[in-house]
């Protein structure tokens, strides 16, 4: 599902001089022979739409390196599509804890940063401490974005102050609520919303937070991924939890219907993401893989990016550029929630151990009979 309006005037200006930077006037590479196979999140690249930069296409003529890129909805559905060895990829772009799991299965190449040379454009926060718990010596991965998971709501219908994520279990809101449709981020609410750490791996703890699921089901939520992004703005739903980046495209694409959503942090906490990009194990093209990377780090192709997906840049060059976008576009309510001063209360996934993994899984399977 693309978006229907992408951000700022401003920006689609901006995409559009990058756009003409990058075509006519620029002799096309030599063919190489080459082709990167690219695995990426949904609505996770700036892709040549509403005037934007076609980043795929620049970096196919800049190198002559071809582009096959393809798209998936979950971490799980990436893991087990590498898992079964089906298809060959040479960048995927995961979730820290999948990260971290990757790593532990040995499905991860460790990456030459002599050909990644703009990694030196990566925030430092962003290399040590909290935030590489997945990837403890930074030798697999390359943050491409990051943010926070955020509840998105519908001001017309919903009056009453919302700081909660109690509100996803409110009968007042009976068909008209959202929930993620994977596990990781669906336990994460419920654990948040029982007072449970993101990352607990007790039995009792685990089955608690299905319960709580389960309890949800009274008021007929809906499970989505990627159809958040069309319900909320259009007032087909009134509340969801999202990914804060999506949030503000969905605050934006609002109001072209005419309506009025609110973007909270909850006062439970919420989970902290680091996506990045990574290189499968077996990579027949580690070399032009990793030349992509580089690509990608290039403060123009970081700032299309994230122009783009509305999220957190760890590129500190894109990153300042676009904090100043959204300011003069939103103000700094909005511009803060991508890029906060203070985190708040966060906490990040960290790789649950087999067993804890298992048994969530088969607890979601359960709660979605």
């Amino acid at each position: 599902m693309k978006n229907m309006n992408k951000i700022i005037a401003v920006i689609l200006t901006l995409c559009t001089v990058f756009a003409l930077a990058g075509c006519g006037e620029t002799e096309s590479a030599e063919k190489t022979g080459v082709t990167l196979n690219v695995y990426n999140w949904g609505e996770n690249i700036s892709d040549g739409t509403d005037g934007c930069l076609d980043v795929i296409e620049m970096f196919e003529k800049e190198t002559g390196i071809e582009v096959n890129y393809t798209t998936y909805p979950t971490n799980e559905e990436m893991y087990n599509k590498i898992k079964t060895g089906g298809v060959s990829y040479d960048i995927v772009i995961p979730s820290d804890y999948m990260i971290g799991r990757m790593i532990k299965e040995d499905m991860l190449e460790k990456l030459n940063f002599e050909n990644i040379p703009n990694y030196s454009l990566i925030d430092d926060k962003y290399k040590s401490g909290a935030t590489t718990a997945h990837d403890p010596n930074c030798e697999y991965s390359v943050p491409y974005t990051s943010g926070r998971v955020a509840l998105i709501y519908n001001k017309s219908y919903i009056k009453e102050t919302v700081d909660s994520w109690e509100i996803l279990w409110n009968d007042k809101y009976k068909n008209n609520i959202l929930m993620f449709d994977n596990p990781r981020d669906a336990f994460g609410i419920a654990e948040l919303a029982l007072g449970k750490s993101l990352n607990t791996e007790s039995t009792d703890d685990l089955e608690a937070t299905a319960n709580k699921l389960k309890a949800q089901k009274s008021v007929s939520p809906v499970y989505a991924m990627d159809q958040i992004m069309e319900k909320m703005p259009s007032g087909e739903a009134y509340v969801a939890p999202y990914y804060v980046g999506d949030c503000v495209n969905m605050y934006a694409d609002a109001k072209e219907y005419g309506e009025d959503l609110g973007i909270v942090i909850p006062k439970e906490g919420t989970n902290l993401f680091v996506d990045a990009m990574c290189i499968p194990k077996g990579s027949a093209h580690k070399k032009e893989a990793e030349q992509f990377i580089n690509f990608m780090l290039r403060t123009d192709v970081a700032l299309a990016n994230i122009e783009y997906i509305a999220y957190t840049s760890p590129q500190k060059e894109a990153a300042a550029q676009h904090k100043q976008q959204l300011v003069e576009e939103f103000g700094i309510d909005i511009a803060s929630l991508v890029y906060p001063d203070d985190l708040g209360k966060v906490e990040m996934f960290k790789t649950l151990s087999d067993e804890a993994n298992q048994k969530m899984i088969d607890l979601w399977t359960d709660v979605k009979k």
